[in-house]
């Protein structure tokens, strides 16, 4: 726990055989509550190792329902825990655990309700070995997003992210993509119910085994996210209503 609160760390899983120890042996388990990993249909042997490292909460997906699709899994069971962080980290190792201590104060501390890890600040995705074109990409995007949501990130798409239980209880993720635009929808959503995101700097590892999105769908992507935006936009000035941007029934 962290100031009494119950800190809770999401794993969203696909063939993370080859990562998932590391990354698990690197989380401060002297500050961790829990830790819930979804297995979303892997071929791998993800399940087991899990098992095998003690993990409690291991879920399964009969079949794959995408990243999105495993984050809503996740963070249902975080909240039938009665988590009061939640902290989502990708057992890929592409990002490293021992900032978990650095954004579960952040939540505690109650300075923000949701903080991302960014790979911009400090130029971290580059020495780490991010494509130049999708650091080209990334800037651009959160260039875009920035000027319809009115705000100042460094960056929208990091997968490493703490939130508090309640900004989890309080908007509508089910409505959002099950694909890997399910991230990016939810930080507007953040912004759309008026709170607001901290970041920290995150060095960052493309390697071999780290999860990455073709080119192909990194394009769709692309053009998902800046629909988004514009509807978040649209949405505010009351010429559209969509589901992502509707309160919880």
């Amino acid at each position: 726990m962290i100031n009494h609160l119950k800190v809770v760390v999401v794993l969203p899983a696909y063939n993370a055989a080859k990562t998932l120890k590391t990354t698990f042996d690197e989380i401060p388990h002297d500050l961790v509550d829990e830790i819930i990993l979804c297995d979303d249909h892997s071929t791998d042997d993800t399940v087991e190792i899990a098992k095998n490292l003690g993990i409690r909460h291991i879920l399964f997906h009969e079949t794959n329902k995408g990243y999105g699709g495993n984050q809503k899994t996740l963070y249902q069971k975080a909240i039938e825990l009665e988590s009061d962080i939640v902290i989502m980290l990708h057992p890929d190792y592409q990002y490293t655990p021992k900032l978990i201590p650095v954004l579960a104060q952040m939540i505690a501390s109650g300075l923000y309700p949701a903080v991302l890890a960014s790979r911009i600040l400090g130029m971290g995705a580059l020495k780490g070995g991010m494509p130049r074109y999708k650091y080209v990409a990334n800037r651009f995007l959160t260039l875009i997003q920035n000027l319809l949501l009115f705000q100042k990130l460094s960056e929208y798409h990091s997968g490493y992210r703490a939130f508090s239980i309640d900004l989890l209880k309080s908007i509508n993720i089910e409505a959002n993509s099950d694909d890997f635009l399910f991230d990016n929808q939810m930080i507007a959503q953040i912004f759309y119910e008026g709170y607001e995101i901290g970041e920290v700097t995150c060095p960052t590892k493309y390697f071999e085994n780290a999860s990455s999105i073709n080119f192909r769908r990194s394009v769709r992507y692309g053009i998902g996210v800046i629909l988004t935006s514009l509807s978040y936009r649209l949405n505010k000035w009351g010429l559209l209503k969509s589901a992502i941007f509707r309160s919880k029934a």
